[in-house]
């Protein structure tokens, strides 16, 4: 009797990111538990608000004209649109292939942790906890 040896060889595609993902990565480790997506959540003694805890100084960075800083506490399409534009200043090359639905893991932590550490956050090791959360929700530990 004869032994057939069959060899296959599977190839492991790296999973990839969107947007839309990483936002709601973000945003459950904002505001996770609190109610309505996290609009009207406050945080840090009142200086970061709505469903991405967004600062003041993070909304000079990332405004939309015509709209207000206030209104970020309640309206999450608006702070989805600042922290979009706060990413095309600091993190554009992966915010375009997050936003193609092609984005890498790496690109999904430059994200986070530029959103949690500023310009710079993503360099920074302060960061780096914050991003083992994003992580976390995403699934990747």
């Amino acid at each position: 009797m004869k032994t057939l040896l069959l060899l296959t060889t599977i190839t492991c595609l790296p999973a990839t990111y969107t947007w839309q993902q990483t936002l709601d990565a973000i945003r459950q480790v904002e505001t996770g538990g609190s109610p309505d997506e996290g609009r009207g959540a406050t945080g840090d003694r009142g200086r970061a608000i709505g469903p991405y805890q967004i600062w003041k100084i993070y909304w000079t960075d990332g405004a939309v004209p015509g709209r207000n800083y206030s209104e970020c506490l309640r309206d999450k399409e608006l702070s989805e649109q600042v922290v979009c534009r706060y990413m095309e200043r600091y993190a554009r090359s992966s915010l375009r292939r997050l936003q193609a639905g092609v984005g890498t893991l790496s690109d999904v932590e430059r994200v986070a942790r530029i959103h949690n550490g500023g310009p710079a956050g993503d360099r920074k090791q302060a960061t780096v906890r914050y991003w083992n959360k994003v992580r976390s929700v995403l699934g990747d530990e």
